[in-house]
């Protein structure tokens, strides 16, 4: 009796840690992956992908100089976020969440949270709530590790909050409707914002079932100077072209000679990115403007339509993009074939510094900051490393 009794009782204990297991690892999936669409199987030579692991792990050697004691690396709290999320994507996994550099950031980043959420600190200014969230999101999917569920949780419920719809008493009819803005500015949405809020929410796995997506689609029609689908073409001046602008009505890049908002390719790479995690098919035709456009103005010499300004932040993007655009070649309209990811990863090792850093000698939006652009960088070079 007694025998069958301890049978018994080591049949239980075993079936409620099967079942701790299993709850973990649905927590896991639920909130805690970093999730990504099927990737572009890209191709290098062997010695240019050593070389391109050398620029990357050199790149990471200067960045984990720049960390101070509290786990910071710069001000505001995105720069840690873009700089944790750098050495956890190392394409050989040669950094750990476990290591402590990284563990002592990861521990920043969680320490300031607020409680509707955000993850930033109010005491820095420009505040930037979304970038700031978004990002720390990226990093924390990063680590694949479900303890972060919570965190992860309440920073995507934020983001899915500050979303311009019906909750605010805005109607569909609105142009800035399914838009997010910096969060701190309730009267801006853009693409810019919106792009990195969506990032942040597929990469730590919100359903694909949330209605944040389908609302963003309305955005980010209405972002493309596409008049098929951009249902302002009615009301404002829209091109047709494909290209993306900064938000309905707004270029960074100024009009051209008929007064239209003139798209450019950061926002163009983003609002490639934005379809794609908002569930678009590639075949769409929405999806296929913008890569015409793309195909139309390929370069990596600048960031087409705003030349040297925003060039790491295109790089960054572009390549996310393209990844999971899911084409390795690009053929430009003069029949050339780019393997872009060759070329990219061949434009930015000439472009490193010989300690290791990248900087924009264009200073606008933080690219003076060589934590900021050496993690745009390395992020790049990592989105599209050959699997």
């Amino acid at each position: 009796m007694e025998e069958t009794i301890m049978k018994n009782k080591n049949a239980l204990a075993v079936s409620a840690v099967m079942l701790a297991i299993l709850m973990l690892t649905s927590l896991f999936w639920a909130y805690g992956k970093e999730e990504k669409p099927k990737q572009s199987e890209t191709t290098i030579s062997t010695e240019l992908k050593k070389e391109t692991l050398v620029a990357i792990d050199k790149g990471l050697q200067w960045l984990k100089t720049q960390q101070d004691e509290k786990g910071a690396f710069h001000q505001p709290i995105g720069m840690t976020g873009l700089a944790v999320a750098a050495f956890l994507r190392h394409p050989e996994g040669k950094y750990k969440e476990s290591d402590d550099f990284l563990q002592k950031s990861i521990k920043y980043i969680i320490s300031v949270q607020n409680p509707d959420g955000s993850i930033y600190d109010k005491n820095d200014q420009p505040a930037l709530p979304n970038y700031n969230t978004s990002i720390s999101l990226m990093a924390l999917s990063s680590t694949k590790n479900p303890k972060y569920a919570d965190v992860i949780k309440k920073a995507q419920n934020y983001i899915e909050g500050i979303q311009l719809d019906e909750s605010e008493g805005i109607t569909p009819d609105n142009k800035f409707y399914g838009g997010i803005g910096y969060g701190s500015d309730p009267s801006t949405r853009d693409m810019s914002n919106l792009s990195f809020a969506l990032q942040g929410l597929k990469e730590s796995g919100l359903p694909e079932d949330s209605k944040v997506w389908d609302k963003a689609l309305k955005f980010l029609e209405r972002c493309q100077n596409n008049s098929e689908t951009n249902d302002q073409s009615s009301t404002a001046l829209v091109g047709n072209d494909g290209g993306f602008v900064y938000y309905p009505g707004n270029s960074k890049a100024g009009n051209d000679e008929e007064g239209i908002p003139r798209s450019y390719a950061s926002m163009t790479y983003a609002g490639l990115l934005s379809f794609i995690y908002a569930n678009v098919d590639k075949e769409d035709p929405r999806v296929q403007a913008a890569i015409k456009w793309l195909k139309n103005h390929y370069t990596l010499d600048e960031n087409y339509g705003m030349g040297l300004q925003g060039l790491y932040y295109n790089y960054h993007t572009m390549a996310k993009a393209l990844s999971v655009y899911g084409e390795p070649i690009i053929t430009d309209t003069k029949g050339i074939k780019h393997n872009w990811y060759e070329e990219l990863a061949r434009k930015l090792i000439s472009l490193q510094k010989p300690e290791g850093y990248w900087v924009n000698e264009a200073d606008r939006w933080m690219e003076a900051d060589p934590v900021v652009v050496t993690a745009y960088a390395i992020l790049a070079l990592e989105a599209g490393f050959p699997k």
